[in-house]
């Protein structure tokens, strides 16, 4: 990683790998999905980017441990941030492109988004992969 730009570029991946320290290449499902989300916006290509670069990274232990429960993990992780954000994306008051639909549907937007954060925050699965960081490291 240390010869990894620190400028962000999209589409860059990580530096190619010797055969000394090769990790394979992205299996057909997952470059598959991420090529699925290509050109939807910059930001869901900066995800993609960063979804790719994990996945080809060559991560030791302790950072592949780090790595999972920021995905899904306790407390803030990945899977939470997504919940606010869809919270966000579907809040009249910080989603201006929302303000033409009728009241109703603002409201029931609104309400689907913050059901989405909560159960997001509350119910998705996160006892894997906390199990799977602690038995890398033997905890």
């Amino acid at each position: 990683m240390a010869d990894y730009s620190w400028h962000h570029i999209p589409g860059e991946a990580a530096p190619v790998h010797t055969a000394d320290n090769a990790v394979p290449p992205l299996d057909d499902e997952l470059a598959g999905a991420l090529d699925d989300l290509a050109g939807i916006h910059e930001g869901i290509d900066l995800i993609r980017d960063g979804i790719r670069l994990l996945a080809v990274d060559k991560l030791t232990a302790d950072k592949t441990q780090t790595v999972i429960t920021s995905i899904a993990g306790t407390g803030t992780d990945v899977q939470a941030l997504l919940g606010l954000l869809m919270q966000r994306l579907t809040n009249p008051d910080s989603n201006p492109g929302l303000r033409h639909l009728d009241g109703d549907t603002l409201k029931a937007v609104q309400r689907l988004g913050e059901q989405y954060a909560y159960e997001t925050a509350e119910f998705a699965p996160r006892e894997h992969p906390c199990e799977a960081a602690a038995l890398i490291d033997g905890i």
